[in-house]
């Protein structure tokens, strides 16, 4: 028997549609490469004690190649009791990848630890027909209700029309969408098929532009022939590093409403890109992107250090000098301080 979005708790939906900020969980490891729970489970807490509605697991953050070695169940148990522990329950939501049949699996698998969505990844898929993956993402939403996810396709993504938007929109199990193709023109694509299946209603849009957070956050978007769109919240692996600045930066532009945008607010979208800059190695075509986000917790204390499953995955050659600079220079945009606050008891 599936999971439907009308099954979720109270308050749940209410969470997601409002819009809140859900960061992709990174994956705590030894210095031998192997899962270190305790540091594992101290991450979902910091994420949840921030303030964030919910946190994404076995995502692009958490490394794809865990499913290769046998983390994947563990790693997504690890952040459910985690979430068990909190007096409001967060949004849980669980990576699926691959074709079909592994993809179902995964979302079976993590209905079975009490999660409720799937961001089910379309990478496996180029090549395919529009139709084809259609029908793959209505397989895997009879399982589980589906975060749509438009990777951009610089790091694997296919590139998917406004055509297959609308149709995925008509998904009954369809809850929210992750639009990350780091390309305003495809992030239309979404808007557009959004509003022609008549769905901005059920569906809450979340960014995963990494380079355009704050302008995704305070753009309305009108687009004629419906009614406005918002991108309401993040599921970012940006937001996996400074969360509690990130929890206040996303209720500072959700107040915005329709009112004007203060400038010093549309300000930090150029500052928060460039923090991201450093933090996922643009210079060098994101070789650097998870570490880079296991450095900013390593240096907090949360992570012992930055490996990662493929000793080949490390910081560039002056990614670790950029992350300096930009803290220095907007440290209004890090929380250090509440890092170091309540570090102990995450850890204990």
């Amino acid at each position: 028997m599936g999971l439907h979005w009308q099954d979720w708790p109270a308050g749940l939906l209410d969470r997601l549609r409002a819009g809140c900020v859900i960061p992709a969980h990174p994956l705590a490891l030894t210095a031998e490469r192997k899962l270190d729970p305790r540091r594992q489970k101290a991450l979902s807490r910091y994420y949840l004690d921030a303030g964030s509605g919910g946190i994404a697991v076995g995502v692009h953050t958490t490394q794809f190649a865990i499913r290769e070695v046998g983390l994947f169940e563990p790693v997504l148990r690890i952040a459910a009791e985690a979430a068990a522990e909190q007096a409001q329950a967060p949004l849980l939501i669980a990576g699926a990848i691959g074709r079909t049949a592994q993809a179902v699996r995964e979302a079976q698998l993590a209905r079975g630890l009490g999660y409720h969505a799937v961001l089910l990844s379309l990478a496996a898929w180029k090549g395919a027909s529009e139709d084809e993956i259609v029908a793959h993402c209505e397989a895997v939403a009879k399982e589980m209700p589906l975060v749509g996810f438009y990777l951009q396709p610089a790091v694997g993504g296919v590139p998917l029309p406004a055509s297959f938007w609308r149709r995925f929109a008509q998904i009954g199990n369809v809850v929210a969408i992750k639009i990350a193709p780091f390309n305003r023109y495809a992030t239309l694509d979404v808007l557009r098929g959004v509003q022609e299946a008549g769905a901005s209603d059920r569906i809450a849009l979340y960014t995963g532009n990494d380079d355009h957070i704050v302008g995704d956050l305070l753009t309305p978007f009108d687009l004629g022939g419906g009614a406005r769109l918002r991108i309401v919240g993040g599921l970012l692996g940006h937001w996996s590093v400074w969360t509690r600045a990130a929890v206040e930066l996303q209720a500072r532009c959700r107040a915005v409403g329709d009112g004007p945008i203060p400038a010093g607010l549309l300000a930090l979208d150029a500052q928060v890109t460039e923090m991201n800059a450093a933090v996922f190695d643009v210079a060098n075509a994101f070789h650097g992107v998870i570490a880079g986000c296991h450095e900013v917790l390593r240096r907090q204390g949360l992570l012992e250090g930055i490996w990662c499953l493929d000793p080949q995955e490390a910081l560039s050659p002056g990614q670790a000098e950029l992350l300096t600079a930009v803290a220095k220079r907007y440290p209004q945009l890090t929380d250090d301080a509440f890092v170091r606050a309540n570090l102990e008891r995450w850890l204990s």
